[in-house]
């Protein structure tokens, strides 16, 4: 009788261990696993059980929670939505994140470690810390500017501080309101379903994830590829540029809409933007350099985040010496985000230093303390000083003599690029208005702002001055709000 009772302790006793053994695999080898798998709801009901952090601009939040009730507790909320949505994105709990709400997600919603103190205690207790929140660069009077200069039309605005890569201003028209995604009932489906089947596509967040054959305005990164390489040595210097100009290797002959391109110096070509002269000069300059100089000012970089994704902008690798030429002139396959035009244009106003641009100044938890600075990444030198002068000049030529007049500020420098970019078959398509400037007080040394503005559907004719008057006028308004 004894020795069956030993037996049946000891067959218990290894059930036992089985079954701590079991548990432990359960909770410590398997949990993430288990928490991924879509059919457990704990750890949506968790993420949801408590507010939301928020997204602040200039200190004042612009999101914030709602108690519904439900057993997703808290949905998300948005003051100004449609003015923020191309800087916050949306937070869903029926179709997850996007832009700043899903960069920052862990801090948003207290998932990351940098909250807590002993973050291995909060992982074994199971501890949900209340969300933190992140402190954006975004300026509201240059926010507001650029989305009230706008209006209806289809189009987007990006503003940098060029000596810090702070990104002060990210608009995109037709925008949306985020909070109507917030939620999980039968009203967030159908604002989904009609918001992704608009024709104007308001969530497209067109200052980022949009890229736009930039036309005149690349030939900023021309010019300074010909002064680099040294195919310009003096900007007053005749060019020896025919018009019209015989694309290399073709039959075919590119002309001008500005008068007085023949030959021109390098600072008339700019002001009159000649695609002549700066045709010539791509093709002169050469394949390699001008991929490298576009390389340099950020072109094919598929890694840039600010940190929501910033789509890559393209300037052909593999190209014979008419595309090139096409190129040099910011057509052909050239293709740059609204961001990335405005990082050309602080470049050239931070003497040739290119900051990286950044969207988040700050991360505090929700007691306020900061756990994290925005990210300073190093800057580094694109173009010589010398060269970034002579573009200055030039860019201040545009707007004081040319096309970017409705542009200048009085009593501050102002030094602007305007664009028209063709597309479309056979280049039948409304031209895309294209503006990128920066500014500078008078009693100062460095420049308040970069700005690009692209307007798609601009009332414009085809001639390079409908940049400076769809898109120039909004930039005006922009840097005005910067320099207040």
């Amino acid at each position: 009788m004894i020795r069956c009772i030993r037996h049946t302790a000891a067959f218990s006793f290894l059930l036992l261990v089985a079954l701590l053994v079991n548990a432990a695999r359960v909770q410590v080898f398997e949990t993430e696993r288990y928490g991924a798998n879509t059919a457990n709801r704990r750890g949506v009901i968790a993420r949801y059980e408590q507010p939301r952090g928020a997204v602040l601009v200039a200190g004042r939040p612009v999101t914030g929670s709602r108690d519904s009730g439900g057993r997703l507790r808290y949905e998300r909320t948005y003051t100004d939505g449609p003015l923020y949505a191309p800087v916050t994105g949306y937070s869903s709990q029926t179709y997850g994140t996007s832009l700043l709400e899903s960069a920052e997600d862990g801090v948003l919603s207290g998932f990351d470690d940098r909250l807590a103190t002993f973050p291995w205690w909060d992982q074994l207790t199971r501890t949900h810390r209340p969300g933190g929140s992140v402190h954006t660069t975004i300026d509201p009077r240059m926010q507001r500017a650029a989305f009230d200069g706008l209006g209806g039309k289809k189009g987007a605005v990006a503003a940098i501080e060029p000596r810090t890569g702070k990104v002060l201003a990210l608009v995109s028209t037709p925008s949306y309101d985020p909070g109507e995604l917030s939620g999980n009932d039968g009203a967030v489906g159908a604002a989904w379903h009609r918001l992704n089947a608009a024709g104007p596509r308001p969530m497209l967040n067109r200052a980022l994830q949009e890229t736009y054959p930039p036309g005149s305005t690349f030939k900023v990164v021309t010019a300074a590829a010909a002064l680099e390489s040294g195919e310009v040595t003096d900007i007053d210097a005749r060019t020896d540029s025919p018009d019209p100009y015989p694309l290399p290797g073709t039959a075919t002959l590119l002309g001008n809409a500005a008068e007085g391109c023949e030959d021109a110096p390098l600072k008339d070509a700019f002001r009159a933007s000649c695609n002549t002269v700066f045709a010539r000069l791509g093709a002169e300059i050469g394949l390699r350099d001008m991929v490298g100089m576009a390389r340099r000012f950020g072109f094919n970089d598929p890694g840039l985040r600010i940190p929501s994704p910033v789509a890559p902008s393209n300037f052909d690798t593999r190209m014979d010496a008419s595309q090139v030429a096409l190129s040099a002139i910011g057509q052909y396959d050239t293709a740059a985000t609204p961001l990335q035009m405005a990082m050309v244009s602080a470049t050239v106003a931070n003497g040739g230093r290119l900051a990286p641009p950044t969207l988040v100044d700050k991360v505090t938890d929700a007691r306020g303390v900061m756990i994290a600075a925005g990210p300073h990444r190093p800057t580094r030198q694109v173009i010589g000083p010398v060269t970034a002068q002579q573009i200055q000049d030039m860019m201040i030529d545009v707007v004081a003599h040319g096309s970017g007049k409705r542009a200048a500020i009085k009593g501050v420098t102002v030094g602007g690029k305007t664009g028209t970019a063709q597309h479309g078959v056979r280049n039948e398509g409304t031209p895309y208005a294209w503006f990128i400037s920066w500014a500078r007080a008078k009693d100062s040394y460095e420049p308040a702002v970069a700005v690009a503005v692209v307007v798609e559907d601009a009332a414009a004719d085809r001639a390079d001055i409908s940049g400076g008057g769809s898109a120039a006028p909004i930039a005006r308004a922009v840097m005005a709000a910067a320099v207040r």
